[in-house]
């Protein structure tokens, strides 16, 4: 097993000029019911999803495809049926929150126009994770190479629709402990759940598990590496260490998760394919069947969605919100994708049974992060521009019966109206 520490490297190298950009993708967190405590945030908060009933206690392990346990058919609870947002990276260069202090008038600042397009796809989820990639302090902002994102990007995450978010990356420790406290206390105070870096022992013994629609979701999230920087404690930060992932999946279906999802940041920066370590760490965690799903950032392009050893592997997706684009970096940079997971869930099985996903484009210079179906039939920017990263993402992630992209194919024409919403599953 390659070393996840030897993966190590920085190249989120672009805060760049104004004139490069990425898009960034913020949600507001719906309330769940907390099973089993969790990591950061309020115990419960309002939702206007569907919060559904308590499920039963889940088996201690997830059966792997085709098996049965537990009770007989007639026993089991009524399948329920779950839809699960994830995306790419915020990653907040300088040019991005300049933008965002003008767009609060210079008193303060207000990333939520930004991700004002998304909004709706996000918030037509069940549940909805984001990956937060840059701490977030008080003082002065700062971008590459070590970040300090203003903390009204919490606020902004919140109001987009987020419930929970991923703050395990490579810049996690570009404030040291003090910004990862920062971070944990502006997304508590927005109301947004989180788990992957922490604030003390028992923040990181505590699992982030979200109840929705009588189904019990375990968030787990670990990065492959960390610029070279040392944690400030052991407990500071989850390294993608597939033995320390398995001992946490496992902890996890003991307090009663039936569902895991694992996110990690990990790959080779501004690589389409997945690397040897990413393929190695996919199969050690699928072949657990302690796993549902594992989704992933930190190469700033989008990766395939390919099934390993049964389990459904979203190995990149892309840029959510970044200032990078082909002045600085390949044009795939401007790409990323909102991902939703269609769960079929009942007392003993939890499977993936189709993926969706909707490529979407950072339009410049205001740094909106636009659906591309959604914004073609708005006008919202150069139809072949947002023709060209539709293409290059549907390429690169493929198309099959099980993994289809939004839309299937794009509109000749601007359709009337719009249409917003994640899909059903």
């Amino acid at each position: 097993m390659v070393s996840p520490m030897a993966l190590a490297r920085a190249s989120d190298a672009w805060s760049g000029s104004a004139h490069v950009g990425r898009a960034v993708c913020v949600a507001v967190a719906v309330a769940a019911a907390v099973v089993g405590g969790g990591a950061g945030g309020p115990q419960a908060r309002a939702t206007p999803r569907s919060m559904g009933q308590s499920p039963d206690a889940a088996t201690g392990r997830s059966s792997a495809p085709g098996e049965q346990s537990g009770p007989s058919a007639s026993a089991r609870e009524p399948v329920r049926r779950l839809t699960i947002e994830v995306n790419g990276d915020l990653l907040i260069h300088s040019p991005i929150f300049d933008r965002a202090r003008a767009l609060a008038g210079g008193r303060g600042y207000d990333f939520a126009p930004m991700l004002r397009r998304v909004r709706p796809l996000i918030r037509g989820a069940d549940l909805a994770f984001c990956h937060v990639e840059t701490p977030m302090g008080p003082g002065p902002p700062r971008g590459y190479p070590l970040f300090n994102t203003p903390m009204a990007l919490a606020r902004a995450i919140g109001e987009t629709g987020w419930d929970a978010c991923d703050t395990a990356s490579n810049h996690s420790l570009d404030g040291g402990q003090a910004g990862i406290d920062a971070t944990a206390r502006a997304l508590d105070r927005a109301g947004v759940r989180h788990t992957g870096s922490f604030s003390s022992r028992g923040s990181r013994r505590r699992l982030l598990i979200l109840r929705r629609r009588g189904v019990t979701v375990a968030f787990l999230a670990y990065t492959a590496t960390t610029n070279g920087l040392r944690p400030p404690h052991r407990w500071s930060l989850n390294l993608a260490d597939p033995r320390r992932i398995l001992r946490d999946a496992r902890r996890a279906r003991r307090a009663g998760a039936q569902v895991v999802l694992v996110n990690l940041h990990w790959g080779t920066e501004y690589q389409h394919a997945p690397d040897r370590f990413q393929r190695a760490l996919a199969r050690r965690l699928a072949r657990s069947g302690l796993i549902t799903a594992i989704v992933g950032q930190h190469v700033h392009v989008v990766q395939p969605i390919r099934r390993v050893a049964g389990r459904w592997v979203v190995f990149g997706e892309g840029n959510l919100l970044s200032n990078q684009t082909a002045a600085c970096c390949p044009t795939a940079t401007q790409d990323g994708m909102l991902v939703f997971l269609h769960l079929r869930v009942s007392a003993t099985r939890a499977r993936v049974t189709r993926i969706d996903y909707a490529p979407t484009w950072v339009r410049h210079p205001d740094f909106t992060v636009l659906p591309i179906k959604q914004a073609i039939a708005r006008g919202d920017a150069d139809p072949r521009a947002l023709r060209a990263s539709w293409q290059r993402t549907v390429r690169v992630v493929g198309r099959t019966r099980l993994v289809r992209p939004i839309p299937g194919d794009l509109p000749l024409t601007r359709p009337d109206p719009a249409e917003s919403g994640a899909p059903g599953p």
